[in-house]
């Protein structure tokens, strides 16, 4: 995940590493208080949500606020989306 992290960050250097790893766990976390149960094998929509929450968190982005909302609605879709939850039957 970290090396997709930067490849999105545009970073090849690895004096960031240990930020970015911080990001992603803070990601992890963020999408698990909001009742996202992470897929063993981390999928294409969960990567794309850990890569938009760092570009919120990394820096000073220009565009902080559009990344927030893009990273809120696609958290929000994890959360209504089964396979993503562990809510039970209702």
């Amino acid at each position: 995940m970290l090396e997709k992290v930067k490849t999105a960050l545009r970073i090849t250097t690895t004096v960031y590493d240990d930020e970015l790893t911080d990001l992603i766990a803070s990601a992890q976390l963020d999408l698990g208080v909001a009742g996202v149960v992470l897929p063993e094998t981390i999928d294409a929509l969960v990567t794309r949500a850990i890569i938009t929450y760092c570009k919120v968190h990394f820096g000073l982005p220009d565009d902080a606020e559009r990344l927030k909302r893009s990273y809120d609605e696609q958290k929000a879709q994890l959360v209504t989306c089964t396979g993503y939850t562990d809510w039970g039957e209702a």
